[in-house]
This record gives structure tokens, C-alpha cells and sequence, in this order.
């Protein structure tokens, strides 16, 4: 046997079903798999002395990620992730020579994937642990159950996705984050609970952004009023935005060969590779965070922790260096702003982050192309399998992949860079969930309804059958 062969015996899989699979029960794993994650997030690591306090760079990562921190699911899908990036960056630069374009290696890439994940488990568990993110006694049996916990959390969402992959609709880990992000928005504008302490970022007394707004109106104060209010205005502008540009696309007109008069379009959409290069760019920031938490070293005179990627204060937050400069400043700007505290650091903090999340989301957009068959030369040969010609030109897969040229390669820069603005926008004007968080959601749910319009929809119950028609 190869090394691949050796590694699928030794590695457990979820089977494919070997019949085909009825809505109703895609829809029962589908539900059954986000209560075990939804379940599994409100279960504390055992061994730890305290809940963490999550900083914002750390509620970023919670968000973008589908992520508790102190929970099993500490983790979230970062593993998963941060495997993908790597292998994408391996084979876009050639060093691992993989024809993504045929069957063998696309089978190659998603196992090296999933082994990745459970390798990074383990290590991002152990670095969460001894960075700080994660309280413990000190001792190195408690940093190793509760670091064992935490990658024993990562691998179970590797299974839980592959259980929806090939059981449920869609994606485990897209189905992750937007319940993560639709939870956070829901408590964030409507949660009537106090505030368990004064934030700058929310003017309080309570948890929820709509009943502050209330509060301060009766109470007349302008300011505070205004302020409760422009997250929940920041958080639609964004999903009114993001809605708009997914929908925007260049239909390619096609027609079938051998009958004259019927056709279809081939949409190629503004956003090409979807919400793929901000996880990865998402992920990226989110793995400079914890390695600059990792690599630090703490000065008891500022009590800050400064390491080679820049210093961190005692919540984890970046207060200067690279770290502080590729991450975002969250909505104490757009506060500094109201409140007319101008503070130009920040300024240009928000600058270099939407900068940095804009070339790191477009690199990864065109590598996304060339990994994924969605290049010119895959995308001819399957217009061509379906015996579809572009009406005018000759019946010829060349003739396809010269056109398909002109407009997937710039697409692919055109939207990995707008997707990454968006994203890094949302999160400087404040927009709830994060914006990369947002613009996720919003995707995922499109593309979650468009999935389940595709299955049979004479199986579904009545009321959910007249929803998606």
C-alpha cells in the first residue's frame, strides 16, 4: 500500500450512504449535528480555573471561526482551516505538484486536509493553553488535559462536517459559523440582561443594543442614544451591501450543440470564489494573534507581553507592532469618532487592516481558483461534458477556455479584493458579528436556501416545501 492507502485504514471516516439520501433525513442530520455543536460549545473545559476574558481580537476569532472560547469547542474550525491553508498555498505555488483538475488528487487533497486538521488540533489546543488564551495552574497536567481537551473539540467538528457533507445540506463548517454569527447578533440588539461590566464598545447598561437605545431616548441623552444605534445601522448597512454584490454576476449565454434553440447561462459570479478567501484570511489573522500571544514575553513594569509580532496588554489585546496593525481596531473607532475623541493611531490601524485583509483574501481568492477545478481550463471541460457550446464559435473545450479567460482570472482578483473591503469595512464601522462574520452569514444562508431548493421538495413537510417555493 502508498502512504495514502495506510493513512485511510488507520483514519476514520464517515461512509458515504450507499442509497439515496431522502430531504427529510438530510434535514434531520443537518439539525442533529448543529444541536451536538450548539451543545458541545456551552460545555466548559474541565480543569480550568476560570472562563477566559475573551478580548476583541479573541471574539473575532470566536466569531469568524465558530468558536467558544473555554468551551470544547475552543477551537471551532480553525484546525480545519489553517490545514486548507497551507495545502492551498503548497500546491498554488507548485511545490506539491497536484493536477486538482482530475479525480485522484482532489481525493489526495481531502485526505492530507483532514490528517492536517487533527495534527493542528493538537497543536493550536497546546498553544492556546500555554499562550495565556486559556487559564490554568501551571502545572504540565493541567495544561495537558485541558490542552487535550480543547484538540479532542477541534477533531469532532472535522467529523461533525463530514457528517453534513455527505448526510446533510451543505457545509458543516459554513452551518458553524452562521449560527455562531446569527446567535451573536440576535443576543447583541435584543438581549435585555444587564451589562456584567462598562465596555467602551458598548455604552451599557445593557447587554443588547435596541434596549439601550430605548433606555437613552427617555433619558435624553443625544449622544448615547446615537451611539447604541450605530452598530445595529452598521450591521444592516453590511448585510444590505453584501446581498447586493453576491447577487451581481456575468452570465455567460450557452447552447446545446445538437439542438438549435435551447440553451442556458453559465453564471459567473462578481463574488467567484464565494466566502472561501476571507475564512482563509480570517484564519491567517487569527493564527498571528495566538502566535504572537505564544512567542511573547511579559514585562512586569508595563504588564504587557511584547514578542517579535508586537505587544499585547493583559486582555490579549494587540497594542502595537504588526500584530496591532493587521488586526482589526472593532467599533472603538467609529465611538472615537462620535464622541469626537480622533485618535489618528487608530485611524491608520483601520487603514492597514482593511489593506492587509484586501491582498491577503485576494492571494488566496487565486489560489482558491487554481485548487478548487474553478479555473478556465476545468470549468471548459465540464461546459463541454454537457455537450454545451458558446452560440457564434466552433463546438471546441480551446475556444471555451480562451473565453472563460477573460473573465474568471479577473473575477477571481476583483472579488477576492472586494470581498476582503467588505469584510475589513463592516469591522471598522462597527457592524455586529464582526464583518467578516456578517458577510459569511449572509453568503451561507444564500447558498443554504439555494440547497435546499435543489432537493426534492415533494419529500419536505408542507410548511417548509411552501417556504422554498
Amino acid at each position: 500500500m502508498n502512504l495514502e492507502e495506510k493513512i485511510t485504514t488507520y483514519l476514520p471516516t464517515v461512509k458515504k450512504p450507499t442509497f439515496r439520501v431522502t430531504f427529510n433525513i438530510k434535514l434531520f442530520w443537518t439539525a442533529i449535528v448543529l444541536i451536538v455543536y450548539l451543545t458541545l460549545s456551552q460545555i466548559r473545559v474541565f480543569g480550568i480555573p476560570q472562563l477566559p476574558e475573551v478580548s476583541a481580537q479573541l471574539r473575532f476569532f470566536e466569531t469568524v471561526l465558530a468558536s467558544r472560547i473555554g468551551s470544547i469547542m475552543t477551537l471551532g474550525i480553525g484546525p480545519i482551516v489553517t490545514a486548507g491553508i497551507i495545502l492551498q498555498l503548497l500546491v498554488g505555488s507548485k511545490i506539491l505538484n497536484w493536477n486538482m483538475t482530475k479525480e485522484e488528487y482532489r481525493k489526495k487533497f481531502q485526505l492530507w486536509n483532514k490528517l492536517l486538521a487533527i495534527i493542528f488540533s493538537f497543536l493550536e489546543g497546546f498553544a492556546f493553553t500555554l499562550s495565556g488564551f486559556i487559564p490554568h495552574y501551571g502545572d504540565w497536567f493541567s495544561i495537558s488535559i485541558i490542552s487535550l481537551q480543547i484538540a479532542i473539540g477541534g477533531i469532532l467538528v472535522l467529523y461533525l462536517d463530514e457528517i453534513v457533507s455527505k448526510w446533510g445540506i451543505g457545509s458543516g463548517v459554513s452551518l458553524f459559523i452562521a449560527a455562531g454569527v446569527t446567535t451573536q447578533i440576535f443576543n447583541s440588539v435584543f438581549s435585555p440582561l444587564p451589562l456584567p461590566q462598562p465596555s467602551p464598545i458598548n455604552p451599557g447598561p445593557f447587554v443588547g443594543y435596541f434596549w439601550n437605545f430605548v433606555n437613552y431616548a427617555q433619558l435624553n441623552d443625544f449622544q448615547k442614544t446615537i451611539s447604541s444605534l450605530v452598530p445595529i445601522i452598521s450591521t444592516i448597512i453590511v448585510i444590505l451591501l453584501v446581498s447586493f454584490v453576491s447577487k451581481t454576476s456575468v452570465n455567460l449565454p450557452l447552447s446545446f450543440g445538437q439542438l438549435r434553440g435551447f440553451g442556458r447561462t453559465w453564471n459567473l459570479k462578481l463574488l467567484y470564489t464565494s466566502n472561501i478567501p476571507v475564512i482563509l484570511a480570517a484564519a491567517l489573522i487569527s493564527n498571528l494573534t495566538i502566535i504572537s500571544g505564544l512567542t511573547s514575553t511579559l514585562d512586569p513594569s508595563t504588564g504587557e507581553s511584547c514578542g517579535i509580532l508586537g505587544c499585547l496588554n493583559s486582555e490579549k489585546n494587540p497594542t502595537s507592532g504588526f500584530i496591532y496593525y493587521v488586526t482589526s481596531p472593532r467599533s472603538l473607532l467609529i465611538y472615537d469618532l462620535i464622541n469626537g475623541n480622533i485618535n489618528s493611531k487608530e485611524i491608520i490601524r483601520g487603514i492597514s487592516y482593511i489593506a492587509f485583509l484586501t491582498l491577503v483574501a485576494t492571494i488566496f481568492s487565486v489560489l482558491w481558483v487554481n485548487t478548487a477545478s474553478m479555473d478556465p481550463k476545468s470549468i471548459s471541460s465540464q461546459i463541454k461534458e454537457m455537450n454545451l457550446q458558446i452560440p457564434g464559435f466552433r463546438s471546441s473545450e480551446l475556444i471555451l477556455e480562451s473565453v472563460l479567460n477573460r473573465y474568471i482570472p479577473k473575477l477571481a482578483v476583483i472579488g477576492g479584493a472586494l470581498i476582503g473591503i467588505l469584510a475589513g469595512f463592516a469591522d471598522v464601522i462597527g457592524a455586529i458579528g464582526t464583518g467578516t462574520g456578517i458577510l459569511l452569514t449572509v453568503m451561507i444562508l444564500e447558498n443554504f436556501y439555494e440547497a435546499m431548493k435543489r432537493e426534492r421538495l415533494e419529500e419536505a413537510h408542507p410548511l417548509i416545501r411552501r417556504f422554498l417555493e
